[in-house]
């Protein structure tokens, strides 16, 4: 049996429930107060009707629900009513009208025909279609509109996967070719030092792979990884680079885009004159109202650091993706800031298992 043709959990309910009050009132129709006193209308004419009641409520299901197979869409709701309208008075007239032929041509229970009566069987036929079949049309309109929204939700999910995805790809290129910029200088400054930059920047590289993969990272996670980095860092540019960290240990579980103090580290780095004398001071620290701020005193390189245009936009598009406000970019004379808005560990679990969700569905 065709999905299309099986009765909704509503159609059985709303028949298993309605049909014996239609059969009394049918029953009441046809014997008037005699309903009441004979005990053979009960026991003959009420499981008659209500067989008749069975084929008469099958027939509607499998007519409506094919016109609603047929025409599904929300869009296609007005001529879906339409035909309901044309298709289903009539045979709800053609059962009703079968009941009281039926009954006069057996005379049973000595009921003869009547137009009163017949008329009134109409009308409570159309009132009891009128009242269940906007149901059932409300509650099918109901069902699409959420199928319609869910459907949404996850094509908007798709779109974020391969927009955070395209986003990730992105910083691996970009760490290599500043990595490699500053190896390319180094081989021909110390061929020692850029050994140990190069065996410093294998495992650094390890740890971004591995941290990449999903997107968002603790803070705990981040940190550890920033220290690594800066050990790279010391090993190109020595004393000429500092690195200042101080945490909330509380923050440690929160989350935030993987990768993202190395991306902000990098430019800074990337941006500035770095020297002994004025060494270019980072600062990581975290503030009240779940907030991460990444801090350096301004040393404007004047001639500028070749890019591939990888770093802020990046780190904010991420953001905009996870729909976390709160990022911010402050520059001054002397600082330049930015702030990262931290994800709370549930929250950022949620957004997690949407990205792994989105990412599973395309496999």
């Amino acid at each position: 049996m065709s999905k299309w043709n099986k009765p909704t959990k509503l159609q059985l309910y709303s028949f298993v429930a309605s049909m014996p009050i239609i059969d009394i009132l049918l029953n009441f129709i046809l014997y008037d107060e005699k309903l009441f006193h004979e005990i053979n209308i009960w026991l003959v004419s009420f499981p008659l009707i209500f067989v008749i009641g069975i084929g008469s409520w099958r027939g509607h299901v499998f007519i409506g629900n094919y016109i609603k197979h047929r025409f599904h869409g929300l869009k296609q709701t007005k001529k879906r009513i339409l035909l309901q309208s044309f298709c289903l008075i009539p045979f709800m007239s053609f059962s009703v009208t079968l009941i009281f032929l039926f009954y006069d041509a057996f005379h049973i229970l000595g009921y003869h025909f009547s137009t009163e009566d017949f008329k009134q069987g109409l009308i409570v036929g159309f009132c009891v279609n009128l009242i269940f079949e906007t149901l059932y049309e409300a509650d099918y309109v109901l069902e699409r509109y959420k199928e319609s929204v869910e459907e949404k939700q996850h094509m908007q999910q798709l779109s974020m996967f391969h927009e955070f995805d395209s986003l990730k790809n992105q910083v691996n290129p970009h760490f290599l070719f500043n990595c490699f910029n500053t190896l390319s200088s180094l081989i021909s400054e110390d061929k020692k030092k850029a050994e140990k930059f190069l065996n410093e920047l294998s495992k650094v590289y390890r740890y971004l792979l591995r941290n990449n993969e999903d997107g968002l990272s603790t803070v705990d996670n981040e940190i550890r990884f920033i220290r690594s980095y800066y050990q790279l860092l010391q090993t190109r540019h020595g004393e000429a680079v500092q690195l200042n960290i101080e945490i909330d240990k509380r923050y440690d579980s929160y989350m935030l885009p993987s990768l993202t103090l190395q991306l902000l580290v990098e430019n800074v780095v990337k941006h500035n004159v770095l020297s002994k004398n004025k060494p270019l001071v980072i600062d990581i620290f975290t503030t009240a109202g779940n907030k991460l701020v990444v801090n350096n005193n301004l040393q404007r390189r004047t001639v500028k650091a070749p890019s591939n245009k990888v770093g802020l936009e990046n780190i904010r598009a991420k953001y905009d993706l996870l729909k976390q406000p709160g990022f911010q970019v402050m520059e001054d004379e002397k600082n330049y800031t930015v702030v990262l808005p931290l994800i709370w560990n549930n929250n950022g679990e949620m957004k997690r298992a949407i990205l792994t969700e989105a990412k599973n569905s395309l496999t």
